[in-house]
């Protein structure tokens, strides 16, 4: 299935409740990081679009889901105020009655309290997604008036049963809400707000008559964000959406990309034989660089790990979407060991922060154009700590 979790698997019990080395200043952003910015921008040339953002790129993963529930309004303005580049404020959704919202899956059981809700209880269903049979409740049974009842919950409180003091603050916010939310916030801040929301299964939805990308298109025109300088990023798992996309809209495009030996779903319902190792050929990322501006591969696409968990050397990936005029956006980091590679975990506690500053360093220093964060304020130090020259950490094994 097409999804980061494919490539993310949590495991333990526990984990520190700390915000990291970052400090919060007056006016939100981390303390440390005025001349980074500034020394990033000059690399990339300034200018409008993707050429403003710095480089790396520190992008909120589902806000600073780290710290907060994933896919909420807090999620989403904690990872602003700690400075993040972009917030990946969406992994759209829809709702029965056609209302895009966010939420990570369709399925909500694991992220709102649907199953506190006794009036629902007759909606729980198994539906085959993407070829796997998945137990729960769907946004798709549901009206925006319905879900709007629901209030979001942390969806891995095994590791970070600190972010469970947030469940049932924020309910679940749809997309126009987040569009709106960004010009509140770029007004406020005086600079633009970016974000980088996901179509999730669009093939599956495309057949229950709930396209996604049509959707899509519709709102950005009605918010005019839909140029090819629009802060707005679109991604998906799915390159035959991202190939819509790019006739709907002139946004920048990005096709995420999961493990290797993957096929991306629409790959499957159309009998194409490939998988994602095709994709990233010279050939392939020449085909995606035809209708999109970036990738996003998972983090083991850009350095693999042995059978051990250590990080290996690094492929030729960055190298040849560079050559093809594609950006790269890997995913995920996170602060915990257990989503870390062994080689940088730290300890014998399974849920204990690791040396995720040298492994920052490692990834960045293979050239890709930023990264997808869990913890904006960690990301935002380590690529401080790049720009500047600064020494890792030494590696922990």
């Amino acid at each position: 299935m097409g999804t980061r979790e494919s490539n993310e698997q949590a495991g333990g019990t526990g984990r520190r409740a700390l915000l990291g080395a970052a400090v919060l200043g007056a006016g939100g952003t981390v303390l440390g990081l005025g001349g980074t910015a500034r020394a990033a921008d000059a690399r990339h040339g300034g200018g409008r679009g993707l050429k403003s953002l710095p480089v790396p790129t520190v992008i909120g993963h589902r806000g600073a889901s780290g710290y907060r529930p994933e896919h909420t309004l807090g999620a989403y303005q904690l990872a602003l105020d700690m400075g993040a580049d972009i917030v990946e404020a969406g992994d759209l959704v829809p709702t029965r009655d056609g209302h895009l919202v966010c939420r990570h899956e369709p399925e909500i059981g694991g992220t709102t309290d649907v199953a506190d809700h006794p009036e629902f209880a007759g909606r729980r269903t198994t539906k085959t997604l993407d070829g796997v049979p998945v137990t729960g409740w769907f946004t798709e049974d549901f009206t925006l008036a319905e879900l709007k009842r629901l209030r979001a919950v942390e969806r891995i409180p095994a590791n970070r049963p600190h972010n469970t003091l947030y469940d049932g603050r924020w309910e679940i916010p749809t997309f126009e809400e987040v569009l709106r939310w960004q010009d509140e916030q770029t007004r406020k801040r005086g600079e633009q707000v970016w974000i980088y929301p996901e179509l999730k299964h669009p093939t599956y939805f495309r057949k229950l008559g709930l396209g996604l990308e049509e959707r899509v298109a519709k709102l950005l025109r009605r918010h005019g964000k839909d140029d090819k300088n629009a802060p707005v990023i679109l991604q998906s798992f799915e390159p035959t959406s991202i190939e819509r996309l790019n006739k709907l809209v002139d946004n920048p495009l990005v096709v995420l990309l999961s493990g290797a030996t993957t096929r991306p779903w629409d790959f499957v319902e159309t009998g194409d034989p490939r998988t994602v190792a095709d994709l990233v050929t010279r050939r392939g990322l020449r085909e995606i660089a035809g209708y999109a501006q970036g990738i996003g591969p998972t983090l083991d696409l850009v350095i693999p790990r042995d059978a051990a968990g250590r990080l290996t050397e690094p492929t030729t990936l960055v190298r040849d979407a560079h050559r093809a005029g594609l950006i790269l956006h890997p995913y995920t980091l996170r602060n915990e060991n257990p989503f870390l590679p062994a080689d940088f975990r730290k300890g014998t506690d399974p849920d204990a922060y690791g040396d995720v500053f040298g492994a920052y360093r490692a990834y960045f220093a293979t050239g890709i154009d930023g990264v997808f964060t869990d913890h904006p304020d960690t990301g935002l130090l380590a690529r401080e700590d790049f720009v500047n020259n600064r020494p890792a950490s030494p590696r922990q094994g």
